[in-house]
């Protein structure tokens, strides 16, 4: 896994040390330089810090002409810059570009966890842009999101399936998996890949309608049937037949489906004359086979013929840190069809996201986040919108629990003026947030430059 990557520009070695002491070298790179030009010469020799920590030393205007120089060299930086009083306000430019503010002596555990914070939002972007400038095909196996070791097994297999001349497959996993994009990869990726891509859910039909999807049939074959039909195997000629959900198909259509596939030929149904076949199957289920093959629902011999070649997905809850990748993709899919500019995601709803064990996979991960982007009505993903099932009423309700503890009762009896009022509403906000001006800002719904400008009028100190 390639390691995090962290800027230190202008500190002293005792801070430099302590800061280095709560990122071990196993996850991050750590780079320091004693200013900024230094830190230029760094960042043109290849290394791009996800987070950079700067001090504010030189005068604020000299300092944003620096900042703006380096940040044009790498737009997905996130600044965290450090001060040597919280009093003073900055201009509106250096407040825009800074992920959050600090003071001098550094509080590492406040440092860490701003860093990661940092990390996450740097991430997101980055993947939020590259999303949304991407021309890459469908299909390609790159489209399998995911850095996990399940999803490395995956595209692994995938990749070496490209040269192999399949006649047939199977692809296992619960709903929502992805076997379609699978199935999608092995066609598109494959040596069939110029050829046809016909897909069937075979739980959609009934048992006769099914075969003649399939086989196709003459006029007459039965009633109803008033001209020729060309089945799915002949239309898939060439290329790739896809058939999702067999576990669900009829014993006796099973028979008739191996046969094709072993002899390559079919037969319209009302016709005697048998027609030659040139297909690849690929075939899905969300069913344990061998389970439905020892309770005779699935034929041994038709298990065997498709499972030369087996690929099993994972759920997501087995693969929770592909969220990282997946949940800004989608982000950025319905932010375009949507004309929508969704573009943080708050800790707490991060959290969210981590701990559900999503029963519906990537389908339901997928439909979860069109529904809050639909709905967003700034550039927050909107938590409220993510409306989890029953399995996270316990998190949701220690979430509640732990907000209703810092709720506040202001009296009205007179005895409290309105700025009384407003300072013990900030002070709560930021109790709440360790002092975050950024995170308080977001809760109270203002920007850091007014919630600072209160903090200063209120004489507010951490």
């Amino acid at each position: 896994m390639a390691k995090k990557r962290l800027l230190i520009i202008g500190q002293d070695k005792d801070t430099l040390s302590g800061i280095q002491s709560v990122f071990p070298v196993k996850e991050w790179q750590l780079l320091s330089t004693e200013n900024f030009l230094s830190a230029r010469e760094v960042v043109k020799d290849g290394a791009e810090p996800q987070v950079i920590i700067a001090k504010l030393e030189d005068s604020e205007e000299v300092f944003l002409d620096y900042l703006k120089e380096l940040h044009a060299d790498i737009p997905f930086v996130e600044w965290i810059i450090v001060t040597a009083t919280q009093e003073k306000e900055y201009s509106t430019e250096i407040e825009e570009v800074a992920f959050d503010f600090v003071n001098q002596p550094l509080d590492l555990k406040r440092i860490q966890k701003l860093v990661k914070r940092a990390l996450r939002a740097s991430l997101l972007r980055q993947r939020l842009n590259s999303y949304s400038e991407a021309d890459s095909s469908r299909y390609s196996i790159k489209a399998f999101l995911g850095k996990s070791e399940p999803v490395k097994k995956v595209k692994g297999l995938l990749e070496q399936l490209k040269s192999v001349p399949l006649t047939s497959m199977v692809i296992t996993g619960e709903t929502g998996t992805g076997k379609g994009l699978a199935a999608g990869i092995v066609h598109y990726s494959g040596q069939r890949k110029n050829g046809p891509f016909i897909e069937l859910n075979c739980a959609a039909l009934p048992r006769e309608l099914l075969e003649s999807q399939l086989f196709g049939h003459e006029a007459g074959a039965f009633t109803g049937a008033k001209s020729r039909h060309k089945g799915l195997f002949e239309q898939a000629d060439g290329g790739t037949l896809f058939l999702d959900e067999i576990g669900d198909m009829d014993l006796e259509l099973q028979s008739k489906l191996l046969k094709a596939i072993e002899e390559q030929k079919i037969r319209r149904l009302g016709s005697e004359k048998e027609i030659n076949i040139d297909v690849q199957i690929i075939a899905a289920t969300g069913l344990d086979l061998q389970q439905a093959v020892i309770q005779g629902d699935f034929r041994d011999d038709l298990y065997h013929r498709l499972s030369v070649f087996h690929v099993e997905l994972p759920a997501l809850r087995e693969r929770k840190e592909d969220l990282l990748d997946l949940v800004p993709h989608f982000i950025a899919e319905y932010n375009s069809k949507a004309k929508k500019n969704v573009n943080y995601i708050s800790d707490e709803t991060w959290e969210l996201l981590l701990e559900y064990d999503w029963p519906g996979n990537v389908r339901e991960l997928r439909n979860v986040l069109e529904r809050c982007v639909l709905l967003s009505q700034s550039d927050v993903l909107p938590v409220e919108w993510l409306q989890l099932k029953q399995e996270m009423a316990a998190n949701i309700d220690r979430e509640k629990s732990a907000f209703d503890e810092d709720a506040l009762i202001i009296p009205l009896d007179g005895s409290l003026a309105l700025d009384d009022m407003e300072k013990i509403i900030i002070e709560a906000a930021l109790d709440r947030t360790q002092f975050n001006v950024a995170e308080a800002a977001r809760l109270l719904k203002t920007t850091r430059q007014t919630l600072r400008y209160r903090i200063k009028k209120f004489h507010i100190t951490s």
